[in-house]
């Protein structure tokens, strides 16, 4: 059965957009494999991040992350501490969290406007 193994994540300042997404997860940016930058998520999965040229745009993708109760709940606290809008719904119209998929969720940017969720499934 196959895997995935890694994504790679387009970014206007690769290691500014790693630290962002390492410290909401907490955790740690790995060493640099040129040209990548990776976050490596608890089953395995990296999420490289790469540069841009500087007149290249940065296409906004989706990313979901399956988090514990106490990690998601960490992950609240540092990105409402830092001033960042949590959304209800991936149109980021409605501000908060939301009770979809039987856990608790919420989607917010990141420095590059890609559109982060982070959700909890009922135990």
């Amino acid at each position: 059965m196959a895997e995935l193994n890694h994504t790679i994540v387009w970014a206007r300042d690769r290691a500014a957009s790693a630290e962002f997404l390492a410290g909401v997860l907490g955790l740690s940016v790995g060493a640099e494999t040129a040209p990548f930058l990776p976050v490596v998520l608890g089953n395995g999965v990296s999420l490289d991040f790469a540069q841009v040229g500087e007149s290249d745009a940065v296409a906004a993708q989706h990313y979901a992350f399956l988090v514990s109760d106490a990690e998601f709940d960490a992950a609240l606290e540092r990105l409402t501490a830092s001033g960042t809008t949590i959304y209800a719904d991936p149109m980021h119209r409605t501000r908060g969290i939301n009770g979809m998929f039987g856990g608790r969720g919420f989607y917010f940017d990141d420095p590059d406007g890609h559109n982060m969720e982070l959700l909890t499934k009922a135990g």
